[in-house]
Order: structure tokens, then sequence, then C-alpha cells
């Protein structure tokens, strides 16, 4: 059990810590970095701590019932191939937060960067622990969202800001693609467990719709890790800071795709059309890549594409399939993340220190800054597979694999001739990143005068690297238990027998390996002049980039197609807009039912005719056609009348026995009202009727409405009247009634289902109304109401402004007085409301709207110095009482959101009947009072500033008559 809650320990640990580190200070580099080193230590060991859960090859899992009745539950697992991968994002994690805090400067707001990374890395853990596909693609696309804060970091720079958001586009568009692969195979399979969906391969591969999960499942696989043609976003994500790029680009971000097919592979791999989709690609991507980082002259654009060669050869051993591939695949992730993390940090500290990542610009930096020429030197020979360091161990296997034989074909034929190729060309560049920065003469126009790093700064380097070279001298005592670990896990049986040995004799892969290292040296020393004085990319593609591509497509896709729609379909009238709603639903309303028998009351269900209620009904039809009329001469009396259809629906709720609805319907018509009442000195000024032609054109206009309201609302009663006098012989509402009690332990069945039964569509409505206030109040802040608007609400109302001052002033009075009994009369709804009717919500609107009278009773500015509303942190506390409700349940054992209920014995009253959902009925109220205060409070403030900059212009008008 303990093990089990280090699970989730491990994959919220991350997310707390984002947290504190955004409340520290802007600018605390030493407290956040000693807060996120902390976290990523403490990550690392918890994950070592899980070693003996998972050393046979087994899997920990821990559980938590979410909707357990579909199959829909929070799933957390770890297995070796997932604890190995944990090991590298928080250890190279822990080392990236150290060498951050030297390469940041003090004037770089490190809470966001740290605060960001680590909620990046909480996302590539929740990636790495999902034991639900759902889940695992959740924390997929938070992987996205995150890297892009991470890219942007620097948002003042163009390319900070274009890289990042093509990096989401990318991936996100990727992400939605996997989404569907993984329902699908969900469907296919039955079930969403990670752990069932891997046993059932077999099952998967015979189905029709394997073709389209493969497609699916690679597009967001290959978005991810960068392959070919959707490479092109890694290197412009570049501009990101280097401790990002070494985070990113070694442990997590790209090495997510490569995870998610080395884990499936054995699963839904095998076939031939795994087999050329992923392995053709991936040997593509891999040549590719490591030929244009030969011609790039950006020490990190010569990573990137570095890195997008390796993810190639990663991939294309997963496309393979066999078990010796995916160990070579298992093996090479590992050591690319060492090199290449050390790599970016070495190229870090030469910008850092040199002013300039160009290497035309940089020279003879061997003399000047011996250490780091020792440790990237060594890292770049491990990235080009030299003996004696990791890189060329996992190569030599990758080289071994391409030799066997799968097909037979030409395909089959060509794969060592290109895995050479592309060695030759990784073997190329890492000679030319070396040469080229750090011997030669010494650089004599650089911004800054090089020199050694602090120690600190160089320390992850150093470590980094001393794993590379430890890993290729003493496999058998570093990474093979690593790596035993992770193998078995992925292939279980089916692990096959390899060997770390340094030296396997004189065969065909050790003569490929050679000539790969041989041929890279010559090719670079022969081609070395045209190189650097070539342009930053190979010539030959460089009008071919596939951002281009991207940038046309991106261009005609969000800018000219929208213009063209927005031509075509876009009205700035909002009576036309309601139009084309109204039409759309009343078309898709009439389709649906095209067919259906009736839609006529049940004859033999008796419908009596109640000369009260027709009466109540013909009031509110007068009034509603009433208020239709009027809104286009006198405003002020369609509100009035509106009102008054507001009233008959109200009353038309509690003649239905919903007395609810009848409740939460005043409520609103009064919230509804005030608006409106505060909207008025906004809206246009009166239109005289226009004469002429145009009247008939107006004429014809409002007949047309009229129809199409007649139309609509005759449909709308016919089906509601068809559903009310049906006679099934069960409903879904007899169940409710039924259960309500004895379930929710409340006699209000209207409450029950909203905090009970059906709470979390509940905490998703309230949640969507908080973003809504939030929105208003962000709008309403910058909205300046135009000088040719009403201005007053006198001129809307046609009263002379004092005799509206005295006529208000006895309301005013009245509204004042009224604020203790209606918040009285909200405690009251509040507490009766899980038995009688009333809740959270009316409660909240109740109590919103004694807050809205003094509002208008009394000056904004008066009032707000003798009343602190502060609805911001009512929206937040209420969502935080509503969601730790939820939550509690999760310590019981129990779903999310499930309610408990019992009746205690209070002393002098006796027995009260008591549950949690009155818990997240107080979320719902206080959330409810926030939002609606909030919205109203920006509203009234504008007001204030309307009337203020009417005032100011009548006082200078004045002044310039006097004048």
């Amino acid at each position: 059990m303990i093990e089990q809650n280090l699970l989730l320990v491990l994959t919220a640990l991350p997310f707390a810590g984002a947290l504190l580190a955004l409340t520290i200070g802007t600018h605390a580099r030493n407290a956040e970095a000693w807060l996120a080193a902390l976290v990523m230590a403490a990550g690392l060991g918890i994950t070592l701590s899980l070693y003996p859960m998972i050393a046979d090859g087994g899997a920990l899992r821990s559980q938590i019932a979410w909707v357990p009745s579909i199959g829909l539950n929070l799933v957390f697992r770890i297995d070796g191939f997932s604890w190995m991968f944990l090991l590298l994002v928080f250890g190279i994690g822990l080392l990236v937060v150290i060498y951050a805090r030297f390469y940041l400067s003090p004037k770089d707001p490190s809470a966001r960067f740290f605060g960001s990374l680590l909620a990046f890395t909480g996302a590539m853990t929740g990636v790495l622990l999902s034991g639900n596909v759902i889940m695992l693609v959740v924390f997929w696309e938070l992987t996205s969202i995150t890297s892009f804060l991470l890219i942007s970091y620097w948002h003042h720079l163009q390319g900070a800001r274009d890289g990042a958001r093509m990096s989401l586009i990318v991936t996100g568009a990727g992400g939605l693609c996997l989404l569907v692969a993984m329902l699908i195979m969900g469907h296919v399979v039955g079930s969403y467990d990670v752990d069932r969906i891997l046993a059932a391969g077999a099952q998967i591969k015979d189905h029709a719709l394997y073709p389209v999960i493969i497609i699916l499942f690679l597009l967001g696989t290959f978005t991810k890790s960068a392959q070919f043609p959707f490479h092109f976003w890694l290197p412009n994500a570049m501009a990101a800071p280097t401790p990002v790029s070494s985070y990113l680009h070694s442990a997590t971000m790209v090495k997510a795709g490569v995870y998610l097919m080395v884990r499936f592979a054995p699963s839904i791999g095998g076939t031939d059309l795994w087999f050329y989709i992923v392995g053709g690609i991936g040997m593509f991507t891999m040549l590719f890549g490591a030929f244009v980082a030969v011609f790039r002259h950006d020490l990190k654009g010569l990573l990137a594409y570095s890195t997008i060669s390796h993810l190639g050869l990663i991939t294309a051993l997963a496309g393979f399939g066999t078990p010796a591939a995916i160990v070579a695949a298992i093996f090479h992730i590992a050591n690319h993340a060492i090199f290449k993390a050390s790599l970016f940090m070495a190229a870090g500290i030469i910008d850092h220190e040199a002013g300039t990542r160009d290497m035309r610009r940089l020279s003879g930096l061997r003399r000047l800054m011996p250490v780091t020429f020792a440790l990237t030197a060594l890292a770049a020979a491990a990235m080009a597979g030299v003996p004696l360091l990791s890189g060329f161990l996992s190569k030599e296997m990758f080289l071994a694999e391409t030799l066997e034989s799968y097909t037979g074909d030409s395909f089959n034929a060509a794969l060592p001739w290109v895995a050479t190729i592309g060695s030759l060309f990784s073997a190329a560049y890492a000679l030319r990143l070396i040469v080229t920065v750090f011997f030669g003469p010494e650089a004599t126009s650089l911004p800054k005068h090089p020199h050694e790093p602090p120690h600190l700064m160089r320390l992850p380097v150093e470590v980094l690297v001393a794993l590379a070279v430890a890993v290729g001298c003493f496999p058998y005592y570093t990474i093979a238990p690593i790596l035993k670990v992770a193998v078995l896990s992925v292939l279980g049986d089916a692990t096959p027998h390899y060997s770390l040995s340094l030296f396997h004799g004189f065969n065909t892969p050790l003569m490929m390996s050679a000539i790969a290292l041989i041929g890279g040296a010559l090719f670079y020393l022969l081609l070395r002049r045209p190189i650097e004085e070539g342009p930053d990319g190979p010539p030959v593609m460089y009008k071919l980039r596939a951002q281009r591509v991207f940038d046309r497509l991106l261009l005609v896709l969000s800018w000219r197609v929208p213009r063209k729609l927005l031509a075509i379909f876009a009205t700035e009238r909002l009576q036309s807009q309601l139009l084309i709603i109204i039409m759309v639903a009343f078309l898709g309303a009439g389709w649906s039912l095209w067919g259906v028998p009736r839609l006529m009351p049940d004859a033999r269900v008796g419908v009596g005719f109640d000369p009260a209620f027709a009466l109540l009904w013909a009031v509110g039809i007068c009034c509603a056609v009433a208020a239709a009329w009027q809104a286009k001469y006198h405003r002020f009396a369609a509100l009035a009348l509106l009102g008054g259809a507001g009233l008959c629906t109200v009353m038309t709720f509690a003649l239905l026995s919903a007395p609810d609805l009848a409740v939460t319907q005043l409520l609103v018509e009064i919230v509804t009202t005030v608006l409106l009442l505060l909207g008025l000195r906004w809206l246009p000024k009166r239109r005289e009727p226009i004469k002429g032609d145009q009247s008939l054109q107006s004429r014809s206009r409002r007949v047309r409405d009229l129809i199409i309201a007649v139309a609509c609302g005759v449909g709308v009663a016919l089906v509601a009247l068809s559903v009310m006098t049906s006679n099934p012989v069960n409903t879904i509402g007899d169940w409710f009634l039924e259960n309500a009690y004895s379930e929710g332990g409340g006699t209000n069945v209207v409450n029950v289902i909203l905090v009970d039964f059906r709470a979390f569509d509940t905490f998703g409505e309230i949640t969507v109304l908080a973003i809504v206030g939030l929105t208003v109040f962000a709008l309403l802040r910058r909205f300046r109401p135009a000088q040719e608007a009403a201005g007053r609400p006198d001129e809307q109302i046609g009263v002379d402004p004092k005799v509206l001052d005295d006529y208000m002033y006895v309301p005013a009075i009245i509204m004042q007085w009224l604020f203790a009994p209606i918040i009285a009369l909200s405690a009251y709804l509040f507490f009766r409301g899980h038995d009688l009717p009333g809740g959270g919500f009316a409660a909240g609107v109740t109590l919103a709207i004694g807050f809205l009278l003094q509002y208008i009773a009394s000056n904004v500015r008066w009032i707000e110095s003798r009343l602190t509303v502060l609805p911001i942190r009512w929206i937040g506390l209420g969502l935080l009482v509503a969601a730790a409700t939820g939550m509690g349940a999760w310590l019981f054992g129990y779903p999310f959101l499930t309610a408990y209920s019992q009746y205690i014995d209070v002393p002098m009253i006796g027995k009260v009947p008591a549950a949690t959902a009155l818990l997240f009925d107080l979320g719902v109220f206080l959330l409810v009072v926030g939002a609606t205060v909030l919205m109203l409070i920006a509203i009234a403030h504008q007001s204030l500033r309307s009337s203020r900059a009417r005032e100011q212009d009548e006082a200078r008008t004045k002044d310039e008559e006097t004048a």
C-alpha cells in the first residue's frame, strides 16, 4: 500500500513544486532553484526506492476509482521501462536545475522558469506512470502545453514565440490523432487499461480498423519525436533557454514519442505495415537529420538535427520490432539522453561565456576553456560512436540489426547502407563541432572574452560525461541492471540473450562502424571549406524547407480560409447572427424529428383544460409579444414586459410542481433584469422609423421574424407536451424518486441529483461559470463606452434626471434595509436545499442580489468603502471547496465526488440530516456569489466611469460656452 501511494506522490510532487515555485517570488533564484532541486532529488529518491518492486520484470499498480461503470479509472503503474525513464527524467532534471541556476540571468523571471520546468516534469511523469490510455493522452497533451511555456520563456524574442507556437500546433495536432487511436484501441479491446491493451496485440492486429489505429498512433508519436516530415518544429524550439533544450531534447519531450513506440511495438507491431512505415520513416529521418546537421552553423541547431537523427535511429529499431532491436532501442534511449544532455549544456556554456553560438565566429577555445573542451570532446565522441564510450555499444547493436533479414526485398537490402551513411554523417558533424569550436586560431571578434564557467555550472556536464565513459568502459557494472529490468518489462518471456561486451570480434557491424568513423572524418576534412562558407543548411535543400510548407499552410488555414468564410457567413448585426443560430437549430431539430409517428399529446392521457393556467399563458404571451414590439420604441418598457413573461414562467413551474425551478427562475429573472438595467446606458440611441422603401423592408423582416418565432415556439411546445403527456412504464425520473433519499440522504430530488448523482456535471458547470465570470471581468476592464452611446439611463427611460433621483430616494433606503433579511433568506435557502426547494445555487444568487441592491441603492465608491466583497477569492474558494469535497472520497477508497449521508444528533434540536454533499453545495454557493457579483460589479464600475465621462464632457462644454 505504501509503494502504491508513492506512485501518487511521484506524480503530484512536481505539480505541487511548480505551484510553490510560482508563489516564492519573481527573481528569487536561489530559493526557487533549491526548491526545484529538492523536488527532483525527492523524485529520484522515490524512483530508486521502487526498484525492488519491478526488479523481476513485474509492474506495480495503484488504482483510484473514477467511473468504474465504464471502466474509466485513474490507474498509475510502473514497470522497468518507465522506471528507467523516470531515472532519466529526475536525474537529468536535477542536473538541469543546477545548471540553470548559473545559466539564467538575475533579470530573468526565475519563478516562471522553474515553475514551468517542474510542471513539465510532472506532465512527463504522468505519461510514464499512466496505466490508462486516456490518462496517458491527457498527460501527453500537457507536455505539449508546458513545453510551449518553456520554449516561449523569452517571449520578447520573435523566434521564441514562433518556435513555441509551431511546436504546440504540431505536437498538439498529433496528440489529437493519438487520442483517437487510443479510443479505437480501447473500443476494440473493451478496456482502456494499458496492461490489457498490451496483452491484446493479436486482437488489435486482426481487427479491420488496425490500419486506422496504426496511422493515427504513428501520427501522434512521429510529431512528438520529430520524425520526418514533422521534424521542423524541433530546430525552431532552439530559441528556448539552453537548460530547456537540454532537458526537452535528451530525456523528456522528444523521447515521449519513441517511448510509446517501443512500449507498444511488441503489441501492435510486427506487421508489414508497421515495419515499412516505422522502419522506413526512422531510417530516412536518421539519414536526413545527420546530413542536415553537418551544414548547420548554429551549435544548438547542429545538436537539434543530430537529435532528430538519433530519434530516427531509435524509431527504426522500434520499426524492426525484433526482440534484439527493442533491446538496442532501449539501450540507445539511455545513451542518447546522457551524451545529448551534456552536449547541450556544453553548448550553453560556450554561448554563455563567449556570447555566441555561431560556429563561424568561434575558434581556438581549446586554450581558453580546456576543461569544457575535454568534456565536449568526450560527449561528441560518444555521440559519434567512438569505442570505449556509451554511444558505441548501442550504435553497434543498431548496425547489427540492419543486417538482419526482415523481408528480403530491396528495402531490407538497403538498410545497412543507409545506416552506415547516416553514421558517417554523424561522425562528420561531431568532428566538425570539436574542430571548428576548439581548434584553430583564437577568435578575436567575440562579444565576450571566453573563460571557464563556475564549477557548479560545469558540474552537471562532468557528471554526464563521466557516466558516458563509465557505461562505455564498464557496461556490466553500470547500465546492465537498468537495461535488464527495462527490457524485461517490455519483452517479458521474449527477452533475447544479448551481450554488452566491449569487443565482439572483427565482424560486419564493427567494420561498418569503422567505415562510418573514418569516412565521416574524410568527408568533413575534404568539404570543410564549402561547409564553413556555405549557407546555414544543405544548399540543395535550402529552398525546400519543411518550415516553409508549414508557414504557408498556417497562412492559408489560419488567415485566408477564415477570412473567406467570414466574408461569406459573418455579419456584424446581432440579429442576423441569432437568425442563423436559430435556423440551424430549427432545421436540425426538424431533420432529427422527421418521420416521428406523432408529436401530438397522447390521446389516452387526459389533458384537462385549466382556465387559470390558460389565462396565465395568455398574459405571458402578451408580455412577450409586447416586449418585442416595445424594444423598438421604449427599451425600459420592453424590459419590464420581459420581466412579466419571466414571472409567468415562474408561475408555470410552480403550477407544474417544479418549485426548485420556480425559485431558480425567479432569482435569475431578478439578476438578469439588473444586468439589463445596468447595460441600458451602453446601447445606441434609439433611431426613428425609416421612411420610404426601408419601412417596407423593416416590416417584411419583422414578419419573417414573427413566423420563425412562432414556428420554433410551437415546435418546442409540441415536443415538450408530447414528452410530458407520454406514459412510459419506467423512466429515469422514477429511479431518482426511489433512490434520492436512500442513496443521497435528501428528499429534494432535484438537489440530490445536482450535488450527488450528477455532481461531476455540476462541478464542470460551476467551473465554466467561473471562467465566464473572469472573462467578463477581463473584457470589461478594458471596455470604454462609446461617447455616442445613450450615456444615462434617464435618456433611455425618458425621465428628467432630477425627477429620477428624487423618485429613487425612497427605494434606495428600502434596498439598504433589505440587505440583512436577504442574507438570512440566503442562509435559509442554502441549509434547506437538500430536503426542500433551495440549494447552493439559489442561495448564492440570493446573496448576490443582496450585494447588487447595495450597488444600485448607493454610489459604487461609497458602498465599496464600507463593504469589501473580493469576488475573485469567492470564486477560487468555491472551486477549492468543491474539488476538495470530491477528492475527500479518495481517502476512503471511493470514486471522486462520492457522497456520504447520515443523521446526527444536535443538542436541543434533535436529529439533523447531514451529508458531505452539503460541503459540495457550499462550493457551489461560494462560486455563484463570486461570479455573479464579479460580473455585476464590473458593470457597475463601467456605469460609474460612463457617468463620470459624461459629467466631465458636460462640464467641459459648459466651460467652453462660458468662455
